[in-house]
């Protein structure tokens, strides 16, 4: 766990996330009396049979197939294995989900009329969807932006993103107009915490306080199924798209480290082209 958060710089979340395969594994083990380090390929196919039998998503067991792989190649870099098990394990099939957006003329419905209460909290949520709609920046993100990461004046934010990779992203002028406001309404309430977004205490805003935030604001302009700070971040994407903007500009943006993560984007704007075609073309 050490070596992934320090050396590979992945993030708390998905290191808990592998810690917990790694521990219901070696749970598993324990009925086979066989320690992580003895297992065998048999063995951790027999998993994650054992895992799709028990009803888990192959998107699921995927995360868990990947949590081995990364385990056994640290302990053979180690050379505390002489080979292998997972090295021949491959993923499951999991079929290709386009991601959902919210629709332009809803964000718009949402951001141009006065939903928000004119408080410090109406002032806060409505930073909240603004910024994740307009930066397209991850909830972790979000909730770890300082007051200092803001530069107000050439108008942009310092955001530390995956593996602690910090990028910096433009602000609309609304956006900073808005921040100032914000600001403003914070100071007045006498909250001093760093962070940008608080609570109403004034402590550090977390992940179930944005997301109970996200769902009751989207609940009023959209029927979508999921409504998360996610889908913000989707709907930023599409949005840009959508406008033309440049896919290695969105890449940047979105904090991406392969090209590939940000062309799933694409797929909406091509099924967009795909209606206005049906729509239009006498042939269609």
């Amino acid at each position: 766990m050490k070596y992934l958060l320090n050396e590979k710089r992945y993030s708390v979340h998905t290191v808990g996330s592998y810690e917990i395969d790694l521990l219901q594994f070696q749970s598993f083990l324990e009925d086979l009396d066989a320690d992580l380090d003895q297992a065998s390929t048999k063995m951790l196919r027999a998993w994650i049979v054992s895992l799709i039998e028990e009803g888990k998503s192959p998107r699921s067991v995927n995360r868990k197939i990947a949590s081995l792989r990364t385990y056994y190649k640290f302990l053979l870099k180690r050379e505390l294995i002489k080979k292998n098990p997972a090295l021949n394990l491959k993923p499951l099939k999991t079929a290709k989900q386009l991601p959902q957006f919210v629709q332009k003329s809803e964000m718009n419905n949402l951001l141009d009329h006065s939903v928000f209460s004119d408080d410090f909290e109406g002032h806060r949520d409505r930073v909240i969807m603004e910024l994740l709609y307009s930066t397209g920046i991850r909830r972790a993100e979000l909730i770890g932006l300082k007051e200092e990461d803001v530069d107000l004046f050439n108008g942009t934010i310092k955001v530390l993103g995956k593996r602690n990779k910090e990028r910096i992203i433009p602000l609309a002028k609304s956006n900073v107009a808005l921040l100032k406001s914000y600001i403003s309404s914070k100071n007045n309430a006498g909250f001093e915490s760093p962070f940008m977004l608080v609570t109403n205490q004034g402590k550090q805003s977390y992940p179930m306080m944005i997301n109970r935030i996200v769902k009751k604001y989207l609940g009023y302009i959209s029927n979508i199924d999921k409504k998360s700070p996610h889908v913000l971040r989707h709907t930023f994407a599409t949005h840009m798209l959508d406008n033309g903007a440049d896919l290695n500009a969105v890449k940047d943006l979105l904090g991406h480290a392969s090209l590939a993560a940000t062309q799933v984007y694409t797929h909406n704007s091509l099924e967009k082209l795909k209606t206005v075609f049906d729509q239009a073309h006498p042939k269609a």
